[in-house]
């Protein structure tokens, strides 16, 4: 069986398996697509052998759909609210169709550097367990392809958008990149998964009502 949940912010992607183990009483149980504690949005969730070992051709090549804010002129060790301040920057007055610009931009086939906070392995370790213990890691570029990407609204320093990108875009990183093609600085500070492919954030379940939908 597959369920679609609406992750709320506040809980990790695991923290959702254990839930749905407990109301299904499944020991097999997993998920695709990970969304980091303060994200919200669509989740996959498979229960039972069968589906889980289905989960990673399920989502294997397909596109997902994001929600997100960045505030300007804040950097941090995460790319995101998560972090600690690195550094402050003034938000010059830019119009909405500057930002749009820039936005425009990043259509396309490129190259992505990936937080250091994030679950990549280098050297056979998770890259955020090296940084947050001081180690210094340097994280190679991926190739990503961003669909499509539209302003939905800005009001300085905070600015609202929506795009469609390949898997293994981080979004978080793409907030940060827009904030220096911006001349300031950026994080995410709001984010949701709204589709995965043909799945999409419509068919999906409060997190609370699954047990009377069970």
């Amino acid at each position: 069986m597959l369920l679609l949940i609406d992750k709320p912010i506040g809980l990790t992607s695991h923290d959702v398996v254990d839930y749905v183990r407990t109301v299904f009483q499944e020991k097999r149980v997993g998920h695709a697509g990970t969304l980091d504690p303060n994200a919200s949005g669509l989740l996959i969730v498979a229960v039972g052998r069968e589906d889980t070992k289905k989960l990673g051709h399920l989502t294997t090549g397909t596109t997902k759909t994001y929600i997100g804010e960045i505030t300007l002129g804040t950097k941090t060790t995460t790319d995101d609210s998560e972090g600690s301040v690195l550094e402050e920057k003034d938000v010059r007055s830019m119009s909405p169709s500057e930002i749009e610009t820039i936005l425009n931009s990043f259509l396309g086939k490129q190259s992505q550097i990936p937080p250091i906070y994030s679950a990549i392995k280098k050297d056979g370790k998770k890259a955020y367990d090296q940084a947050r213990k001081g180690i210094s890691v340097e994280m190679e570029p991926r190739d990503i392809i961003i669909y499509s990407i539209t302003l939905l609204s800005f009001e300085s320093p905070k600015l609202i958008i929506e795009c469609e990108v390949s898997a293994g875009t981080y979004i978080r990183a793409l907030a940060r990149d827009i904030g220096e093609k911006l001349g300031t600085n950026a994080h995410l500070s709001a984010l949701r998964r709204t589709k995965i492919g043909d799945y999409t954030i419509k068919d999906a379940i409060a997190l609370e009502d699954l047990r009377n939908e069970e």
